[in-house]
Parts: C-alpha cells; sequence; structure tokens
C-alpha cells in the first residue's frame, strides 16, 4: 500500500508539472501564477530518472550543463531539483509563468573577451543573465533582441563558426528551425527534416543535442542531419540514474556517459577498471574493447559508489566513505578475509578522499583530499601519511590513475595528463584537456 501511495505521488506530481507548462504557454498572468505556485511544490519532488521532459538546457559559464523543468532547475548530472528562481531570481520577479521555454549561453570560442551571458526566452521576453545577475534593461521583447525570431520558442542552441557558416544562435519552434546570425542579425528560415522537433537542445562537448521527450538525438547545426543510431535515452548519456530502459547498449552507455567518473586504476597486468555510479568498465590488457557490467556483479559488498581505487601487489583497494575494501585480482575477484578496513588504518588519512593511485612498482600510494596530496608508505606500519605538497590547479578532483605514461586527473568530462607526479605537482598551469569518452574510451562523440 505505501509503494502504491508513493506512486500516485509522483504521477500527480508529474501530471501538476505537464498541465502547469502548458498553462504557461496557454493560460494569461493568473493561471500561469496559480500554476507557478504548485509547481514549486510538487517541483521538489521531480525525479529526473523519472524519464521527465525538460523544458530547457543551458550550460552555464564554469561548463555545467543546467537543465530546467517548471519552476525548477538540475545543475549537473545529478542532484535533487533546485528552485530556479534561487540562482535567477528576477525570473520570479517579472514574469510569473513558472517554466523557462528555451536557455543558451552566449559563447563563441574565438571572441574570448566577450562576456558569456545566458539567455532565457520565456514567452515573449528574454532576459540576460552574466554572473547570475540580470543585466540591465531587461526582460526586453524577443524581437527587439534577436529580430526576426517569433515568441514562445521550444528550444535554442548556441552555433559558433564554424560549426555554423557563421557565429549564429539556432532557434527552434515546431519543425521551424531560425538561424540567427549573431553579427549581421539576417534570420535564415531551414527545414530540418530528418530530426525530431526539439523541446531542449544544447552544444555540449562541441556537439549538438536535441532533446524530445527524455530521448535525445545529436545533429549537425547546418543541415539537421543525424548520423548512427539515434534517439537515445538521455537518461543513460545526461544523467546519474541507476536503472535504465531494457534497449539500453550498457557498454555504450557508460563509456559514452558525459558524467564523470567516480575512480579509475590499472592493475599490475595493465588491466583499467574505471567506476561510475553503479557500474564499471575493464579493458583487459592489450585490447582496444571494453567491457562493462555492475559493480554488485564482480563486488558486491560494494554495491556503488566508489570514491577512489587504486592497485596494489595485483590487489584492487577500493575506498568508500571511512572504509577500504580490498580484492586479490582474478577471474572472479576474491574480496580479501577481514576487508573492509578502517582508512585510517590502511591509509592514515581521515575520509572521505576524491582520488588515490600508486605508479607502477613503487609501493606510495598518492593520497589526493581537496587540493593536498600525500604521500603514503604501504610498506609501512602503521601508515605515516606524508604531505607531497598542494596542487592549485583544480580544487577539486574526480579520480587519477598512473601508469607508464605518467598521471591523469580527470575532472568533469575531461582529463589531465601529467609526464610524473613531481610534474604534477609543478605545474603553474592546467595542461591540454582530454575527452575522456572519446579519447580513452573510444568513443566517437
Amino acid at each position: 500500500m505505501k509503494l502504491l501511495s508513493q506512486t500516485l505521488c509522483l504521477c500527480l506530481v508529474l501530471a501538476l508539472s505537464h498541465a502547469h507548462h502548458h498553462a504557461g504557454h496557454q493560460g494569461g498572468e493568473d493561471e500561469g501564477h496559480e500554476g507557478h505556485d504548485h509547481g514549486h511544490h510538487a517541483g521538489l519532488l521531480l525525479d529526473r530518472c523519472q524519464g521527465i521532459e525538460m523544458d530547457a538546457v543551458a550550460v552555464t559559464e564554469e561548463g555545467i550543463p543546467y537543465f530546467f523543468k517548471g519552476g525548477h532547475v538540475f545543475k549537473g548530472f545529478h542532484g535533487k531539483a533546485e528552485l530556479s528562481n534561487e540562482s535567477f531570481a528576477e525570473l520570479d520577479d517579472h514574469h510569473h509563468l513558472g517554466h523557462v521555454d528555451a536557455a543558451f549561453l552566449m559563447h563563441f570560442p574565438d571572441k574570448p573577451t566577450e562576456h558569456d551571458h545566458i539567455f532565457f526566452m520565456l514567452d515573449t521576453k528574454v532576459f540576460s543573465y552574466y554572473k547570475h545577475q540580470l543585466e540591465t534593461g531587461f526582460p526586453k521583447d524577443i524581437s527587439e533582441v534577436f529580430p526576426g525570431i517569433p515568441d514562445h520558442l521550444d528550444a535554442a542552441v548556441v552555433c559558433p563558426a564554424p560549426d555554423c557558416e557563421e557565429d549564429a544562435v539556432i532557434f527552434f519552434k515546431g519543425d521551424e528551425i531560425y538561424h540567427y546570425n549573431v553579427k549581421t542579425k539576417k534570420v535564415e528560415e531551414k527545414k530540418f527534416e530528418g530530426m525530431p522537433n526539439c523541446t531542449s537542445a544544447f552544444r555540449f562537448m562541441e556537439h549538438y543535442y536535441c532533446f524530445h521527450g527524455h530521448q535525445f538525438s545529436k545533429f549537425d547545426p547546418k543541415t539537421g542531419e543525424v548520423h548512427g543510431r539515434y534517439p537515445k535515452e538521455a537518461r543513460d548519456y545526461f544523467m546519474k540514474c541507476s536503472k535504465f530502459g531494457d534497449t539500453t547498449d550498457h557498454i555504450e552507455r557508460e563509456r559514452c556517459s558525459r558524467v564523470h567518473l567516480d575512480a579509475i586504476t590499472s592493475d599490475d597486468a595493465g588491466n583499467i577498471y574505471a567506476f561510475r555510479g553503479h557500474h564499471f568498465l575493464e579493458q583487459d590488457a592489450g585490447n582496444d574493447t571494453w567491457a562493462a557490467d555492475t559493480i554488485e556483479s564482480d563486488f558486491k559488498e560494494l554495491h556503488s559508489e566508489v570514491d577512489a581505487t587504486f592497485s596494489y601487489e595485483n590487489h584492487l583497494y577500493m575506498v568508500k566513505d571511512d572504509k577500504v575494501y580490498i580484492y586479490k585480482v582474478g577471474e572472479p575477484h576474491t574480496h580479501l578475509d577481514g576487508s573492509p578496513k578502517p582508512l585510517k588504518e590502511v591509509l592514515g588519512v581521515e575520509g572521505p578522499i576524491d582520488a588515490a593511485f600508486v605508479c607502477q612498482d613503487h609501493h606510495i600510494a598518492h593520497v589526493i583530499k581537496g587540493q593536498t596530496v600525500y604521500d603514503v608508505d604501504l610498506k609501512a606500519s602503521p601508515p605515516v601519511p606524508v604531505k607531497e605538497g598542494s596542487f592549485t590547479l583544480f580544487n577539486k578532483v574526480d579520480a587519477a590513475m598512473c601508469g607508464p605514461e605518467g598521471v591523469k586527473l580527470f575532472k568533469g568530462n575531461h582529463y589531465f595528463h601529467f609526464q610524473s607526479v613531481k610534474v604534477m605537482l609543478m605545474a603553474k598551469a592546467i595542461p591540454e584537456e582530454h575527452k575522456t569518452a572519446l579519447e580513452l574510451f573510444g568513443c566517437d562523440h
């Protein structure tokens, strides 16, 4: 009975949100405002893993995707819904519709001196924010800021040259596509025959995504052509959800997900293990292919959500909260008696930690906690962590691993390569970023 009541409650929440969105498009100010109040209370229970159709998606100046639904926003690839007006207060002060039609970050890589502004379209109005502050004079009519672009849009995405012929913004309304030239302010109407109507769209890692319902398609911004096996399930790639549809290709999903890694390591034989949420990827040494499975299947004592992992003397050390789970590498991996052990006993530090790694043929574990790196001699008993140094390039990393070619630090969707631990600690500038999905896991996007 409890489960039934929870299910009915969730259905009611989604129904209110759906009805509220349409009230914003079709009703007047009073009707929209009434729906807005309901949306504030109901939206706190919204679960992005239930297949919600997002109203808009925009990447912030910090590179974090914001997914908008009703009067709420999901920040990044996981986490609960927050009220949009907590980040963009004026959306409520000036407009009581409780939803965003379209949103985009006005960013062009070849114009680094220009500020990054986030634009929101709500019915007939456009809002421009810089560093979460509404710019003077806004909101304005869409027709004033983007002449030739209609009201009540469905989606929008920035398209810098050479992705488009010239720097442009692509606006979507039903099956009508408008290419707005940022420099000349001319509008070119196009037909994207092979693509579904977009409910939201955004540019991420130099690719263009059209969301329709809780699915998405990657498209060519010039022609609208969709190449490859699309549509795909948005929750598999853009959200950190533990359960997926029956049609999910789990190996591709884990390889090509945009969600950051929790931990990664390579064992003495050169096999690589990468952990994310409830799943892990494994690549055998000398083999370019990856396998994927649940953490529960191979490391049942861990269940999920690994904080850090490192390999030492043919054993995998898996850190979760304030405990270390130790497995002997093999088929299957063997959980050692007496494990898990307290993190303080194994590494001499208090949890949680962000990452840990051991370089080949060494017995020193390098433990990263915030911006501090500790050296721990794994042969010493008890272990005595020595502060090796601090690095200010990143305030936090997600994962790290060490191999014959050096150290890789993982943050978000990218990794950064250093020739050695010493080079990493002495670095004064962030090195070239590498795309994790593309360059490590061999995805095509």
